[in-house]
């Protein structure tokens, strides 16, 4: 494999990416509702000589673009939703949004996806000057955030003719691989009876008495789940503005979550029925709807490790004096546990070289692949169905947490396009090995059956729940 190409033809691109990205940026669209990003992600696609199919799953900011013929197939997945509430100007060390309580992109779905597009043109490209068999294809995967997009595209055989998968994240730091913890979202609505509170309390049955006593009720099942495991609510509904009238109606929304899928299962059946004695101790009814469900993210020691060498070869990044020091200020204003928690993990996995690496305001440095499990995503539920290896990579100065004005801030950033082309020049250089030496494929595809460990794929999600039901 000429690497050194690759380089070149990276290089020669990576404006048409960061454009993309920054334009995805600043749509900021929320999951399920991103048109133009999918829009434009298409068109440059289809400039670019893919063929392009839009609106699969039955989504229609859902698409894949395919290019080559044969075997192995290798796609990419890209993610470009973004958070609500998160609006922010880019480049400016203090809280100020572009738009009050608009949407933003604080979890850097904007590079996600152009990074993965960024990869599979690359590949593209390099099979044009070095013909082989192989066919590479980048999927379109919107509403990751709570949407669980991929896994209502699972659901609709969107990935079936895939034989290796990679994703990538944005964090503030980079690292070989992480699973995730499987989760549920389930929107709990209770119906009860309005009255008069002062005059004839007797005669009405509250709804918000219901979803707070659920509540209790779920803080007191903390003490006997698995401590992996989490549970948090959102009431969503509240039953109105009015103290003086007994509230008829009232929502939350519960985010249910577990190591394995299993779990999963095992905790939300506990869930639901302390919903259930929430109705029966107020005299209300329930309506119990899983809208949304996670896998957790299978890792896959072949695919990973071929990651992870990729990886050590790209790093590290070599930042300029002004990318440095535009982090430093961003590291000042974020979060110091943030930062001293990645420290503290690098010198867990690599000794005292992997601390010192963090002493400056970019994590250039990449911790190997490890057995833990942090957050969510819907790239689990397509990891036990096509070997998967998903990994994270410094697009933000130490200190910045996920899902914060900070990152939003930092979107645009010179930092950010060097983590992101860094991510897609591990995943086309990764592609380009398995396509090279294609029984890599069998060895991944042993690998994912080993990590079900007995288990098979199954999701929480109703087969009548359409994507996006709330």
């Amino acid at each position: 494999m000429d690497f050194q190409l690759l380089d070149t033809i990276i290089k020669n691109k990576k404006n048409i990416f960061q454009n993309v990205s920054n334009s995805i940026w600043g749509f900021a669209e929320m999951r399920f509702q991103e048109y133009k990003s999918s829009e434009l992600q298409c068109e440059t696609l289809k400039q670019e000589g893919f063929d392009v199919e839009e609106g699969i799953g039955g989504i229609p900011s859902a698409f894949k673009a395919k290019f080559g013929k044969g075997c192995p197939v290798i796609a990419f997945l890209g993610e470009y939703d973004a958070l609500p509430q998160l609006s922010q100007k880019a480049d400016i060390m203090h809280k100020e949004p572009v738009v009050p309580d608009a949407p933003g992109h604080g979890c850097g779905h904007q590079l996600l996806g152009a990074g993965c597009m960024q990869a599979a043109v690359a590949v593209k490209d390099y099979l044009l000057e070095n013909p082989a068999g192989g066919t590479v294809i980048y999927y379109g995967c919107p509403g990751e955030e709570g949407g669980a997009g991929k896994a209502f595209m699972v659901r609709e055989g969107c990935f079936e003719e895939c034989d290796i998968c990679f994703a990538w994240h944005p964090y503030a730091a980079t690292f070989g691989s992480v699973s995730t913890l499987a989760n549920a979202r389930i929107e709990y609505h209770f119906t009860g009876k309005a009255s008069h509170a002062a005059t004839t309390p007797h005669l009405g049955r509250s709804a918000l008495d219901a979803v707070e006593l659920m509540n209790v009720g779920a803080n007191f099942l903390r003490e006997h789940m698995i401590p992996e495991a989490r549970v948090h609510y959102a009431i969503t509904n509240t039953g109105g503005d009015a103290p003086n009238v007994v509230q008829a109606e009232s929502t939350v929304l519960y985010s249910i979550r577990a190591p394995r899928i299993n779990q999963v299962y095992e905790l939300v059946e506990r869930v639901n029925d302390i919903a259930k004695g929430a109705a029966l101790m107020t005299g209300t009814s329930v309506d119990i709807k899983i809208g949304s469900a996670y896998a957790d993210v299978l890792q896959n020691k072949t695919l990973d490790n071929l990651v992870f060498k990729h990886m050590q070869q790209v790093f590290p990044l070599a930042y300029t004096k002004e990318e440095l020091e535009y982090a430093e200020k961003f590291k000042e204003v974020g979060d110091p546990k943030e930062w001293i928690m990645y420290q503290n993990l690098a010198a867990k996995v690599s000794g005292e070289k992997g601390a010192s690496l963090f002493k400056g305001a970019m994590a250039d440095f990449c911790m190997p692949p490890m057995p833990m499990k942090a957050g969510s995503s819907d790239v689990g539920d397509v990891s036990w169905n096509v070997p998967s290896s998903w990994f994270g990579v410094a697009c933000f100065a130490l200190g910045t947490s996920a899902h914060s004005w900070q990152a939003v801030a930092q979107g645009k950033s010179a930092i950010a396009h060097r983590g992101m082309t860094a991510a897609a020049t591990i995943m086309a250089r990764a592609a380009l090995e398995i396509i090279e030496n294609p029984q890599i494929v069998q060895t991944a595809k042993a690998d994912m059956e080993k990590a079900k460990n007995g288990e098979e794929y199954c999701t929480l999600i109703p087969n009548e729940t359409k994507f996006g039901s709330f």
